[in-house]
């Protein structure tokens, strides 16, 4: 044969090629967001079946050339993929060697206790689990906290993560949060509290962040636990009582609670209770480190959310009467 006519035909055909390489692949893959997994361990060929498997590639050879010819092939990265509609083949091919997968939320709440913390952490779908179902301080063991039981240790926040996070890692992520902040905040405490660490500074911030959820009150509540401290007064905090109580806790405390001896109790147990009772955010910390400078001793709930402040026991009698008065009509 002619070696020009081969030649031109040579042209013709890679022209062709090239010509149906670019239309090809400026093609939308879909018209809706698709979520796809490239597993750890897939080959190029494996992502490209699943691709055509759930409908985004017609024929696997074109994606499969241009992952080649653009040297994606070999930095394809594992992880959960949010494919936006409209993406073409070049597209998403730098979105699947990016490593920006897909972020799934977990919410831990300023107030939850221990166990709400782990059944966040172990229902959700996307962690794995590996110390779920552990006790607490094989829990605590894990992240390096060996003498003290985990209650209290995650910073409440809302976190972001990715699909097959161990259920360890993210518990480790919390502590170190709260372990920044807390020390953070303790560096700029203020001076003459009555306590020596922060551990019992963390107790008292959780005892704050259960007692109100208005920021306005809490130097303020803080300001009557650490005077009663220092002046070697029992607490008398419900929230510990009620989380000395456990499961038995049905809305109400009674009388009788009241004197029962859990070592949470602070209505019988001077000084702080032995570890947090809940987990504190920022600003029952910063609360914690900052009383406000007052002579109050005493405070009963309104039942509108707020409290009244009391410096004597008798102005307090009063207004207990008053405002528990108002709660039973």
């Amino acid at each position: 044969m002619n070696r020009s006519l081969v030649f031109a035909l040579l042209v013709v055909l890679v022209g062709f090629c090239v010509a149906r390489y670019r239309w090809v692949t400026s093609q939308p893959l879909t018209e809706t967001e698709v979520v796809f997994e490239v597993r750890s361990g897939d080959s190029l060929g494996r992502v490209a079946s699943r691709l055509s498997e759930i409908g985004l590639l017609d024929n696997t050879y074109w994606f499969k050339a241009s992952a080649v010819w653009s040297g994606a092939a070999s930095r394809l990265k594992a992880g959960e993929y949010v494919i936006p509609s409209g993406v073409t083949v070049p597209e998403l091919l730098e979105l699947l060697v990016s490593g920006a997968v897909r972020q799934h939320s977990l919410l831990l709440v300023e107030g939850w206790n221990y166990r709400q913390v782990m059944n966040a952490v172990c229902s959700h779908p996307v962690i794995v689990k590996t110390v779920c179902g552990r006790s607490e301080f094989a829990v605590a063991e894990v992240f390096g906290s060996v003498e003290q039981h985990p209650e209290g240790r995650f910073f409440p926040d809302t976190y972001y993560l990715t699909r097959e996070t161990p259920d360890i890692d993210f518990l480790k992520r919390a502590v170190v949060r709260m372990d920044r902040v807390l020390q953070s905040e303790w560096a700029v405490r203020s001076e003459n509290l009555p306590f020596e660490t922060p551990y019992e500074a963390l107790i008292l911030a959780s005892i704050i962040e259960k007692e109100t959820g208005r920021t306005s009150e809490r130097r303020e509540i803080s300001g009557v636990f650490v005077r009663r401290l220092q002046k070697r007064m029992l607490l008398q905090a419900d929230p510990t009582v009620i989380y000395g109580m456990g499961e038995h806790y049905k809305g109400n405390i009674r009388s009788r609670n009241l004197v029962e001896d859990t070592p949470y109790n602070t209505y019988i147990h001077p000084g702080l209770p032995p570890t947090p009772i809940a987990i504190p955010g920022r600003a029952s910390i910063h609360a914690a480190l900052h009383p406000k400078e007052d002579s109050t001793l005493f405070f009963v709930a309104k039942g509108d959310g707020s409290h009244y402040f009391s410096s004597s026991r008798r102005e307090h009698n009063r207004a207990v009467n008053r405002y528990q008065r108002k709660r039973k009509h």
